[in-house]
């Protein structure tokens, strides 16, 4: 997960430089791909995740999703005087959803839900 979103991170930065600008609030364009990418980085996570657990797949993506939300909650914290605190607030309940939603597809898919 953190590969693709530091993968994301740099493609955005690249592509769009004058979104990823370090002088002033960040633009709205910005905000809304970072939470995209983040969502799809933690729904594959959870995919993978529910994909290796050899027992009990839910467990396991229930645990990666508290890691999630734990760390991201953290960097909220570290990071409040950064970034918008709206910003700062739907990451943290975003990245989460997404471990879930990716777990769940899994076990769609595994034919187990």
């Amino acid at each position: 997960m953190v590969l693709v979103v530091m993968g994301c991170t740099m493609l955005l930065a690249r592509l769009a430089p004058s979104w990823a600008g370090m002088e002033g609030p960040p633009q709205r364009g910005y905000i809304f791909a970072v939470l995209g990418y983040s969502y799809l980085a933690t729904a594959i996570g959870g995919f993978v995740t529910a994909w290796l657990a050899a027992a009990n797949p839910l467990e396991h993506v229930l645990i990666l999703g508290i890691v999630v939300l734990l760390l991201s909650g953290l960097s909220a914290i570290f990071s409040k005087s950064q970034q918008p605190t709206l910003y700062q607030i739907a990451l943290v309940a975003i990245m989460p959803l997404g471990v879930l939603a990716g777990g769940i597809v899994r076990l769609k898919v595994m034919g187990i839900l």
